[in-house]
């Protein structure tokens, strides 16, 4: 019999933030929940005058020497940091990254169709990776391709600009379209109908 492996049971996680009894350092330098310096107490002492104002220990700077802890409402200060972080992602932009493929020698039709498809994509705030494959002696003319991405950047510029300029990537050329800030407004890049124009000369 193959004798038995001993598996040491894994420990809980810690919280990040040590608070109140999990504190563990005998002394600290307390700074109470007005920002003034206490100075430097006794693990239990500390703990003692957080409780005695109803608050909570908080330690802020686990590697100080001594650590340093704060006394404040522990409950809401977190609530206050997740509100922020909510309100942080909220105004954060996140841009998304399409690719589309081209052939060298691409019909019109297929062209208008590809170039419909970076016109949504930018339009919705996304980068494009516009990328053309060469096969066989295509690849000896290079310059099929980057004349052929930048007909495509001519012809988007009203929504999107070139971010990086087209390079060989093996047998595939590559460019970067990305969009302007007004990009994604409702009839940008569109010219208006005769009838839109009459409707707002009669507004």
């Amino acid at each position: 019999m193959r004798p038995r492996r001993f598996v040491r049971p894994e420990r809980p996680a810690e919280p990040k933030t040590r608070i109140n009894e999990a504190i563990r350092a005998p002394k600290l330098r307390v700074v109470d929940e007005n920002g003034e310096q206490v100075g430097i107490k006794t693990r239990e002492e500390a703990l003692e005058l957080a409780h005695s104002r109803d608050l909570d220990l908080v330690e802020v700077a686990a590697s100080a020497d001594p650590p340093v802890c704060r006394i404040m409402d522990y409950g809401k200060y977190r609530y206050e940091q997740e509100q922020k972080a909510k309100t942080a992602r909220k105004h954060q932009t996140q841009i998304n990254v399409k690719e589309i493929k081209f052939r060298p020698k691409i019909g019109v039709h297929d062209y208008e169709t590809k170039k419909g498809h970076v016109v949504r994509f930018l339009k919705d705030r996304a980068k494009v990776k516009v990328t053309i494959m060469f096969r066989g002696r295509e690849a000896t003319h290079p310059e099929r391709g980057r004349d052929l991405l930048m007909r495509l950047a001519e012809d988007v510029k009203e929504l999107g600009q070139i971010e990086s300029q087209p390079i060989l990537d093996g047998r595939n050329m590559v460019m970067v379209l990305g969009p302007h800030r007004n990009a994604g407004q409702a009839g940008q890049g569109d010219a208006p109908t005769p009838a839109q124009r009459e409707e707002a000369q009669n507004a």
